[in-house]
């Protein structure tokens, strides 16, 4: 077992035994399993998803640093991280419609564009957890078993 700690500027959001986790890295995605070798990587925005025994789970991040450790510790210190229940799809659909908005009216101003493709990367990886998020309750629902 994995001991993965996830800590942002506001809390500590997670600290809890996983069989693996995927993260969204500068270099591409990796997955950390049992006995990896120690390693520190920059992180982008994109979907952070753990494994236990009891299923899967997802949260979006906006960036960061991991730092996989010899003796199974995992720590991701993220710039920002919220869990799927707690993202309004509303409110981040509106964010990414604003930044696609920005990119098309910053051509001439390639700082703006840049940083409005930044917030459009992290609104979509916002999105596709909230989405996983509702599939899977609205699954559990149905079936009649509860959410971890």
């Amino acid at each position: 077992m994995l001991k993965l700690k996830i800590t942002t500027p506001e809390r500590i959001m997670l600290e809890t035994e996983v069989n693996s986790v995927t993260l969204p890295t500068q270099l591409g995605q990796i997955t950390v399993l049992p006995k990896h070798i120690p390693l520190v990587a920059d992180l982008t925005s994109g979907e952070i998803s753990y494994k236990k025994p009891g299923g899967e789970e997802f949260f979006a991040i906006s960036g960061g640093v991991v730092e996989v450790k010899e003796n199974g510790e995992i720590d991701v210190l993220a710039d920002s991280a919220e869990f799927g229940h707690e993202i309004d799809i509303k409110r981040a659909e509106k964010a990414k419609q604003r930044a696609k908005e920005i990119m098309a009216g910053a051509y001439k101003d390639e700082k703006a564009f840049v940083d409005a493709a930044a917030g459009l990367e992290k609104h979509l990886a916002r999105l596709k957890v909230a989405r996983k998020h509702r599939t899977r309750t609205h699954q559990n629902l149905e079936s009649g078993t509860l959410p971890e």
